[in-house]
C-alpha cells in the first residue's frame, strides 16, 4: 500500500511540475505545503510549520533553506519576543504567490473532479486516480481550468456593475422561484444592506462583461452568509459558480471567518456542489429571512 501511494504521489507531483512549467512558473511542488502555510498565515515559525505539516524538523529546516535560497521567504525577528524567529514571504515570494493562486485553484478543481467517484474500496480509488494521471487527463484538466481562471478575473464591488448584480440575481430568482420583497430591497440597495455593514460583493468578469456575482453578508464579526450567487445564462456550464465559490472560501480562510448559506432542496446540483466544497447541513431557524429556504448549510470551524 505504501509503495502504491508513493508511486501515485510521484506521478501527481510530476504532472504538477509540468503544469508549473507550462505557465512559466519556477517552483518545486514539494515546497508547496510550507510556502502555502506561510502565505496563508502571513508569517510562521519553524515550530508552527512542524506542527501544521506533521513532518520532521530536519525536513522543515531543509524546506525553509530551499525557499530562502530561491529568495521566496525571509527570516525576521519577532518585535515582542526577540528570541522568536519568524518566516515571511519576500517581495519575490508575494509576487509568485499571486501568480500561482489561479493555478492552484485549477489544480484543486481537477483533484476534486477526478477523486469524486463512487468506488467500492480505497484500492479502486487509487487505480482510478493513477490511470487518470498516467493518461494525461489530469494535466490537461488543470490546463483547462487554469486557462479559464486566467481569462476571467474576480473583482470586488464596482459601482459600474451595480445593475448587473441586480439583473443576474433577479433573472435567477424568476427562473427557479419567486422574487421576494426582501430580495428586491437588498438587490436594489447593496451598499446599504451588504457593503456598509461590512459585507462584500464579488464579480467574475471577462472582457469587461460580468458573467457572475456573489455576496458575503455579515451576520457577526466572524460569520458571513454566502448569498446572491448568480451566473449569466449564456455563461452557464463553464463552472463559473464554482470559481466564485472557491474565491469566497479562500477569502473566508484568509480572513478567519465562517461561511453559511440558505438554499432549497430542489436545487440538487447546487447542494451537491456545496457538499463537495465542505458545507454540511445544520438546522434551519424558523425565522430565517427567505420563504423559499428549506435547508441551511455551513462550513464547520
Amino acid at each position: 500500500m505504501g509503495s502504491r501511494l508513493k508511486r501515485v504521489s510521484e506521478l501527481c507531483m510530476k504532472n504538477i511540475q509540468l503544469a508549473y512549467h507550462h505557465y512559466n512558473i519556477d517552483f518545486d511542488p514539494f515546497l508547496f505545503p510550507a510556502f502555502h502555510f506561510i502565505a496563508n498565515n502571513d508569517r510562521a515559525t519553524t515550530t508552527e510549520l512542524f506542527e501544521a505539516l506533521q513532518t520532521s524538523q530536519p525536513a522543515i529546516t531543509q524546506t525553509i533553506n530551499k525557499l530562502t535560497k530561491k529568495n521566496l521567504v525571509v527570516n525576521t525577528t519577532d518585535e515582542i519576543d526577540k528570541r522568536k524567529k519568524l518566516i515571511t514571504l519576500s517581495e519575490e515570494g508575494k509576487v509568485l504567490h499571486q501568480q500561482m493562486r489561479p493555478i492552484w485553484r485549477a489544480m484543486e478543481r481537477a483533484v476534486k473532479e477526478f477523486t469524486n467517484h463512487k468506488k467500492g474500496s480505497l484500492m479502486e480509488h487509487i487505480d482510478h486516480l493513477e490511470t487518470t494521471v498516467q493518461s494525461g487527463a489530469f494535466l490537461e484538466r488543470i490546463k483547462e481550468y487554469a486557462n479559464m481562471e486566467l481569462q476571467t478575473k474576480i473583482i470586488s464591488f464596482d459601482p459600474k456593475y451595480k445593475s448587473d448584480f441586480y439583473d443576474l440575481n433577479i433573472e435567477w430568482l424568476e427562473t427557479y422561484f419567486q422574487v421576494e420583497d426582501f430580495d428586491k430591497e437588498v438587490l436594489s440597495n447593496p451598499e446599504k444592506y451588504i457593503l456598509d455593514p461590512g459585507g462584500h460583493i464579488f464579480y467574475i468578469v471577462e472582457n469587461q462583461i460580468v458573467l457572475g456575482t456573489v455576496a458575503l453578508m455579515k451576520e457577526s464579526e466572524f460569520r458571513y452568509e454566502l448569498t446572491k450567487m448568480a451566473v449569466l445564462p449564456s455563461a452557464r456550464g463553464r463552472k463559473l459558480g464554482q470559481l466564485l465559490m472557491q474565491h469566497c472560501i479562500d477569502f473566508a480562510k484568509e480572513n478567519h471567518i465562517q461561511l453559511f448559506l440558505y438554499s432549497n432542496r430542489i436545487l440538487e446540483n447546487a447542494i451537491h456542489i456545496y457538499l463537495k466544497y465542505g458545507f454540511v447541513e445544520v438546522p434551519v431557524e424558523p425565522n430565517n429571512p427567505y420563504k423559499r429556504s428549506n435547508i441551511k448549510m455551513e462550513i464547520p470551524l
